[in-house]
């Protein structure tokens, strides 16, 4: 039971009118057990204690395994007495736990699930809207990270296992490796010239220094006679 034994009628009166608001809310998806004021028709079993949540939402068909609990709040009761006997008791449950508190009473409930290390699921606030209670989320807690499995050869013993098949081929690759003879690269033949050719070179070197060397000799020109000129007639007198 509540350490709030009596609220003020108005918040008691408030109080159960959220918890009808979520029974109608989640009972398509969900089958929703409440409990309101006094009332102890749904509880949860935890070892060897019970409690009686304010509204319990199981799958259908497994009425004994709930998976949310939910526990409403007013303005009254949101301290550092209720956290410690309600809250964090219903946060060890296998089922996720929702809280819902008034708007105006969100930041000391966040602050009371930090300083009591109460892991709860998500947080909601409610307040009216001329006669309309509208509900928002204000926290989620981050989904859990599951370790990425390993693939099985990255196992240890698949490792184990692969150890002597690697050592092996890399013995078989470096025998095959000595034993293959060594090839000369392609482009050694390529460069290196054929003695015969070499010989065929140098003679033709030394022809044509031999032909550079010989003087050219000058040819004879015979000088050219002077044409014969025309004897001029003799003057008369």
């Amino acid at each position: 039971m509540s350490p709030i034994l009596v609220r003020p009628v108005r918040e008691q009166l408030e109080h159960d009118r959220v918890i009808r608001l979520l029974q109608q809310r989640w009972r398509r998806k969900y089958l929703v057990g409440i409990n309101q004021g006094s009332e102890t028709t749904t509880s949860v079993v935890h070892g060897e204690t019970t409690y009686y949540p304010d509204v319990v939402l199981s799958p259908t068909g497994k009425p004994n395994k709930p998976e949310i609990v939910v526990e409403v709040e007013t303005g009254e009761s949101v301290n550092h007495l209720e956290a410690l006997a309600q809250w964090a008791r219903l946060a060890q449950l296998k089922a996720a736990f929702h809280l819902y508190v008034p708007s105006g009473a969100v930041g000391p409930a966040r602050r009371l699930c930090t300083a009591h290390n109460i892991p709860v699921a998500e947080i909601w606030s409610y307040h009216l809207v001329g006669d309309e209670m509208r509900f928002t989320m204000v926290y989620k807690a981050p989904a859990p990270t599951r370790a990425a499995r390993r693939p099985a050869a990255e196992t240890p013993a698949a490792r184990t296992a692969a150890r002597p098949v690697a050592s092996r081929a890399a013995a078989a690759n470096g025998s095959a490796r000595k034993a293959a003879p060594a090839r000369r690269p392609a482009a050694a033949k390529a460069v290196s010239p054929k003695p015969a050719a070499a010989k065929h070179v140098a003679a033709k070197q030394v022809a044509a220094k031999h032909v550079a060397a010989k003087p050219v000799a000058a040819k004879h020109v015979p000088p050219r006679k002077a044409a014969a000129k025309p004897a001029r007639a003799p003057k008369r007198r």
